[in-house]
């Protein structure tokens, strides 16, 4: 008894002791949340800032990024033609041309088949009811157990079938076209779409430099007033200059993410944000000479073939619509066994021989249209329009291929020649802020100037990013009317 009061005295000083510990743990937790609470706006800009690194990509520079990391692995990197290759697996579009393609080619296989002698065999019994006699009740009937079991080959020929089958090839040829026009298209989009994100990389690391660089002046301009060397005003201009750069790098962070998610709505079927893809901007394309590229577009250009075949396609439907007003022979041959007996041999009564069922017949029919209520004229002029639209097709995409030839060429040759001339105003609008920096502190230079040298090497940059782009683009666009070169 003395025991178990000792020891519920002892467990209920434990409880009491734990409760207080209890309390004072949750006084701290709550004073511990009133100061984080507290310091909460302090910590707004450091941890915009960390969410800003942790989504930052890859640089000129080469570092790598440290974004697009999960818990499934590393990011996967993507060049150009990876990124190609991804989107033609997941396009509905050029999925579609190529179910076209598909589509037309079993169109072209059904077509010649209906050229080609067709092999079926029938298996059929009929019952007609008895009259006494071995010809049953029905006329049309040979008797009252008819058996027949034969194999029929049948042949029709037509202008019709004919002009069928060679409408069909180019109808499929036509199809292949429009799928490589389909690529081409393709091509054009991803290129967009993944410089587009190279170059967002590229100005977020640019943003990047500009708000440190904002930083550091700001940081100059402080030490210089400090000395009083310098306005107060300086300071203030230069705390503006870096408020403006830290929403730059803000709308920079935006646009790359925005950048990353178009990408990846082409190249990924689970919409993947994880990859990282290739900067090669920094070694651009040669561009060929116009004559090449003329000669290129005359071979391989797909519109043009497009229309050449889409042309061919309705001459094809003209001779096929000709063909119902002219007649059609159609031709079986059967061979197999059509007797009251399901036997190779049975015994003839009438004649008191046995005879042999397995044997063979033959039917020509020569079918001549004679009156269709006009119906096979009216299909003779519906194709008659289609060619005659046809015609007016081919003489326009000629004539687009030869205006948009001259025109994307001038594009790229142009985006071609503005590269240097870009590169070498970034480099000496870095040179300038670097000598008007040295002059700011040397109290030969205003703060308007140092602002002016910084806004000015950002936009540089960037302008000479967005003619990296845009001659890639040009490029692309070229190639769809002359291919890969």
């Amino acid at each position: 008894m003395f025991i178990s009061r000792a020891f519920r005295s002892s467990r209920s000083q434990s409880l009491s002791q734990r409760g207080k510990v209890r309390r004072v743990l949750q006084r701290l937790a709550g004073l511990g949340v009133l100061w984080a609470a507290s310091l909460a706006p302090a910590q707004t800009a450091p941890a915009q800032q960390s969410f800003n690194l942790q989504l930052s990509v890859s640089s000129p520079s080469g570092q790598k990024p440290t974004a697009d990391k999960s818990a499934n692995g590393a990011p996967v990197t993507m060049t150009l033609q990876d990124a190609l290759k991804r989107a033609k697996d997941n396009s509905p579009q050029f999925q579609a041309a190529l179910t076209e393609l598909g589509l037309a080619q079993q169109d072209r296989v059904q077509s010649r088949a209906a050229l080609l002698p067709g092999v079926n065999y029938n298996n059929e019994f009929i019952y007609t009811q008895g009259n006494g006699t071995a010809s049953g009740r029905f006329i049309a009937n040979n008797g009252i157990h008819e058996y027949i079991s034969q194999a029929n080959v049948h042949q029709a020929l037509s202008l019709s079938a004919v002009a069928e089958y060679r409408r069909t090839v180019a109808a499929e040829a036509a199809a292949r076209a429009r799928s490589e026009i389909a690529a081409r298209g393709l091509l054009v989009t991803v290129v967009k779409s993944y410089y587009g994100l190279v170059i967002a990389q590229r100005k977020y690391a640019t943003a990047q430099r500009a708000a440190s660089e904002a930083e550091q002046f700001l940081n100059i301009s402080k030490k210089l007033e400090q000395g009083g060397e310098v306005a107060h005003s300086d300071v203030i201009k230069a705390q503006i200059q870096f408020h403006q750069q830290q929403r730059d790098l803000q709308e920079a962070q935006l646009a790359m993410d925005r950048s990353r998610v178009e990408l990846a709505v082409l190249l990924f079927s689970d919409f993947n944000q994880n990859f990282t893809v290739v900067d090669d901007l920094q070694t651009p394309e040669s561009l060929p000479s116009f004559p090449e590229v003329q000669a290129a577009a005359t071979r391989k250009n797909p519109e043009l073939r497009a229309a050449v075949a889409t042309l061919q396609e309705a001459k094809e439907a003209v001779a096929a619509a000709w063909g119902g007003l002219l007649p059609s022979v159609t031709a079986d041959y059967f061979y197999g066994i059509d007797a009251n007996r399901f036997a190779v041999h049975q015994f003839d009564p009438v004649t008191q021989q046995t005879v042999r069922n397995l044997g063979y017949s033959a039917t020509a029919t020569l079918q001549i249209p004679v009156w269709s209520w006009g119906a096979n004229r009216s299909k003779l002029r519906q194709a008659d329009l289609r060619r005659h639209q046809a015609r007016v097709e081919l003489s326009f995409a000629q004539r687009e291929l030869l205006s948009n030839l001259q025109s994307f060429y001038n594009e790229a040759q142009a985006a071609r020649s503005e590269l240097e001339s870009l590169g070498r105003s970034a480099e000496l609008a870095a040179e300038s802020l670097r000598l008007t920096t040295l002059r700011y502190q040397a109290g030969e230079a205003s703060v308007l100037e140092v602002v002016d040298a910084q806004n000015t090497l950002r936009q540089a940059r960037n302008a000479y990013d967005d003619g990296q782009a845009r001659f890639r683009v040009a490029l692309a666009t070229l190639q769809t009317l002359t291919g890969i070169f």
